[in-house]
């Protein structure tokens, strides 16, 4: 006997249906929006206590910035978003996601507009998406001119968005339950992040908890090696963030000695898994001489150093300078801090293409930082081998495994479609530059640089370009913040949302 199906008639189907559109939680999307910018709103407290304890006039403009927000996130969360139901599906995550990524950064143009600390509506979006996506590209050509408030509320952008802000979402608000688990993977964008407890909630509050006790001991560390309060917070902040906003028009530079040295130590931390530095703080050492990932990131680091010193001191620079240098230029670029010191006086095309390699390779999965990430490319790494073994022992069985664990197929596929497409954005948004006047060569570091949220990317400069973000046309700005937002996202986001089969539904 076979079963019937008959659809239903369009008259006893809602508005979303009839139009053949999926229907999403909208108030549940308001709601988690308003929430984030009532936090947003309180966050300001910490540049407004700054701004009345230096006095640099910038009080009123941040509260009142703050006023606004605040309201704003008042409105989604209680009136939108009342009686939401706190249940999302997997293709809603990703609209929350990107939300929340769009909301916040535009909200956080208010400081900057108010203040006049930047001449175009254009120059404070990509200021506030530089900062919250933890890019640091800026066009502050002078950052000491700006109030000292400002300077605390760039750095703090960088910091709220350095773990990302659905993760703080996740932390604080226990009613998603099994929601949760969607915006976490949304967040992470496939990474396969591993939890540091069964529930998610406490999961995520750990990693905060390893994150600000990594910042507060930096902060410590550039304190007591003579730093200003307000210059060691900021640096803090962009450092573990890898950020890269600066306070100073030359960099890190002005920093002492022992300074250097504790920006150059966290920088090389702060490309790390949270979960492993968990495991570091938790002594549970034993675990992480076995993490493969852990094992990778460092040796790349040394045989990057290694390698950069040997190319500075083939083309003529004394061998002190050509490590100090090494050191300091792979651990900004590895961690896709970005920030950067003047380079020697030789410099060598080689480290170029070191650099570029690694910006887009990018630090591991979990960390802070941007790129492909590093697990991702290990994976592929073991994928490639065990093809070309295949070929030669075609009846063998091989299966990728991480950490001796097996990684599936279907995540396997992800991936290359992840890299397929990241290579993509970079293609298209260094196109786009070019109609903007910009050289090809400046055009294709400036677009891996962005979606790599390194930003700054002192390899332009070393080519000998001149990379200044102020006298780039609007047009190539907005082009650049698409990429920021894209790298932050990880593109699956992104690229759901303007899916035309994101929105359609059968009935």
């Amino acid at each position: 006997m076979s079963a019937k199906f008959h659809k239903r008639p369009l008259t006893e189907l809602n508005p979303y249906q009839q139009l053949g559109l999926r229907k999403f939680n909208f108030k549940l999307i308001a709601r988690l929006t308003g929430m984030m910018l009532v936090y947003m709103a309180i966050s300001l407290a910490l540049p407004l206590a700054v701004s009345f304890y230096s006095r640099d006039g910038a009080q009123f403009a941040i509260a009142f910035s703050a006023a606004l927000i605040l309201m704003l996130g008042l409105f989604l969360r209680n009136i939108v978003g009342r009686n939401a139901e706190y249940e999302l599906k997997e293709d809603e995550s990703y609209w929350v996601t990107l939300t929340v990524w769009l909301a916040i950064p535009f909200c956080g143009t208010l400081p900057y507009l108010l203040t006049g600390g930047l001449a175009s509506f254009t120059d404070t979006v990509f200021e506030s998406f530089s900062g919250f996506t933890t890019t640091g590209s800026s066009v502050v050509p002078y950052p000491e001119e700006l109030p000292e408030s400002l300077l605390v509320y760039r750095a703090l952008t960088q910091w709220v968005g350095g773990l990302g802000l659905m993760l703080f979402v996740v932390a604080i608000l226990r009613k998603l339950n099994a929601s949760a688990s969607q915006i976490y993977e949304a967040e992470f964008s496939g990474t396969q992040q591993r939890k540091l407890h069964p529930r998610l909630a406490r999961s995520v509050t750990r990693m905060w908890a390893i994150y600000s006790l990594i910042t507060l001991i930096m902060f410590i560390g550039l304190i007591l090696t003579g730093t200003r309060f307000v210059d060691a917070l900021c640096l803090a902040f962009s450092t573990v963030s890898t950020g890269g906003f600066v306070t100073h028009s030359g960099g890190v530079s002005i920093l002492s000695g022992g300074s250097m040295v504790v920006v150059t130590l966290f920088m090389f931390l702060s490309g790390i898994n949270v979960a492993i530095l968990y495991r570091f703080f938790t002594l549970r050492w034993r675990h992480l001489a076995r993490n493969e990932e852990l094992r990778t990131y460092t040796l790349i680091f040394l045989i990057s150093c290694l390698l950069c010193a040997i190319a500075f001191q083939a083309v003529g620079n004394d061998l002190l300078t050509s490590l100090h240098y090494s050191l300091f230029h792979i651990a900004s670029t590895m961690s896709t801090c970005g920030f950067y010191i003047p380079k020697p006086p030789h410099w060598s095309f080689a480290v170029s293409v070191l650099t570029f390699l690694l910006i887009i390779v990018g630090a591991s999965a979990g960390s802070t930082g941007g790129g492909i990430k590093l697990r991702r490319i290990l994976i592929l790494m073991k994928y490639v081998g065990n093809y070309f073994t295949r070929m030669m022992h075609p009846n063998a069985v091989f299966r990728v495994k991480v950490n001796d664990k097996p990684v599936e197929n279907d995540y396997i596929n992800k991936i290359f479609a992840f890299v397929f497409l990241y290579i993509a954005f970079i293609v298209g948004g260094a196109f786009v530059l070019t109609l903007c006047g910009c050289s090809i060569p400046d055009a294709i570091c400036m677009a891996a640089a962005n979606i790599s949220n390194l930003g700054p990317s002192p390899l332009i400069n070393n080519l000998g370009g001149n990379l200044d973000y102020t006298l780039l046309p609007n047009l190539a700005k907005w082009t650049l913040t698409l990429l920021m937002l894209a790298g932050r996202l990880e593109l699956f986001a992104l690229v759901a949302i303007f899916s035309p089969s994101y929105w359609r539904r059968g009935y």
